[in-house]
């Protein structure tokens, strides 16, 4: 097994107390910062309709990033691809590859990332459309490169502007439908963790491996698979310390699990908030699943969900109230995962 390596994904959470502009900004700060620290990847998640994520348009903020950083991956996890049109994600793909060449991944998936409603307005069309998903990445593979079938009615439209290098296209996914088209495809795959709590996560991985169909020499298919698993963690200087800082995500959980998605509560909110008999029995159950804790903690616990997983990259999620601890946390982290690096190398 490879050392770890450590990515982030970055939802653009919005804060009480701040407004989204803020959150915007912050992902935007982090960014730079996980250039500095060694991160493999910066990945933008999209949602729509929300009051906790202002990641709406997480190609735009890839912009920003690329133009910002020298090292970095940049990324989406995903690109909702039933919203859109597969030629259009395809150019702007392209253009973001223009800006940061050999840096780019184009990570997809077909949940709405919303309500239904808000599917519909983002595309009337929204119910045919998920189920046209596989044909969509097949358009997509053809836009960045593959080219289209003859049959194809789209044949003569070319993708621009054209370009040497191509983004590195991900299925993304927290069910087995996404690990079985990935692994068709000869494509990377994705998974979830930090939706499902790690349910599923171990099946869908072994089903990626088993049915993958290796592309050996094919431009933007693999000849073996590649996978990652996208989780929630957060560390501090001590493990008090981090766990006082995930009660606000707790709170937030609870009001997800009920339908509700509010700005992420303050520490201050978290610590006064009243729990039910109920709701203080699921907070304990999601502390003792929850990778929290001191660096060398977190950082062990996530080395062990990879060999679990049969993966080398973990994508970490860490949403948090106070900017500059989630900054620390991020930093801690790299920093705990290259000692144990050094310590194995010895």
């Amino acid at each position: 097994m490879m050392p770890l390596a450590l990515s982030i994904l970055d939802q653009s959470t919005i804060a009480s107390g701040r407004g989204a502009d803020d959150a915007i900004r912050e992902t935007l700060a982090l960014a730079r910062l996980a250039d500095q620290w060694g991160y493999r990847r910066y990945w933008l998640a999209e949602h729509h309709n929300s009051a906790s994520h202002a990641g709406t348009a997480p190609e735009v903020l890839a912009a920003a990033i690329a133009a910002t950083t020298q090292r970095i991956r940049i990324g989406t996890a995903g690109v909702m691809l039933p919203h859109y049109s597969a030629l259009k994600v395809a150019e702007q793909f392209r253009v973001l590859e223009s800006i940061a060449p050999g840096r780019i991944d184009l990570g997809v998936g077909r949940a709405p990332g919303s309500d239904g409603r808000t599917a519909y307005a983002l595309n009337p069309d929204a119910a045919a459309a998920a189920d046209r998903f596989p044909q969509q990445v097949q358009d997509l593979m053809g836009w960045l490169g593959d080219g289209l079938p003859e049959s194809h009615p789209f044949r003569m439209v070319t993708a621009n502007p054209a370009i040497p290098t191509r983004p590195e296209v991900w299925i993304l996914g927290s069910s087995d439908f996404g690990a079985q088209l990935a692994a068709y495809f000869g494509l990377p795959y994705c998974f979830a963790h930090f939706i499902t709590d790690g349910r599923g996560s171990e099946e869908a991985m072994g089903l990626y491996r088993e049915g993958f169909r290796p592309h050996p020499g094919v431009p933007g298919r693999l000849a073996k698979p590649q996978g990652v698993v996208a989780v929630y963690a957060l560390t501090a200087a001590t493990e008090a310390e981090a766990h006082r800082h995930f009660r606000s995500r707790a709170i937030w959980r609870l009001s997800r699990d009920r339908g509700i998605y509010p700005p992420l509560p303050s520490l201050e909110e978290a610590e006064a908030y009243a729990l039910s008999s109920d709701e203080a029995a699921k907070i304990e159950r999601m502390r003792a699943r929850a990778l929290v804790g001191a660096p060398e903690q977190v950082a062990a616990r996530l080395a062990a969900l990879a060999a679990a997983h049969g993966v080398e990259e973990v994508a970490v999620l860490t949403p948090c109230h106070d900017p500059k601890a989630r900054q620390e946390s991020f930093r801690l982290l790299a920093e705990a995962v290259a000692n144990t690096r050094l310590s194995e190398a010895a």
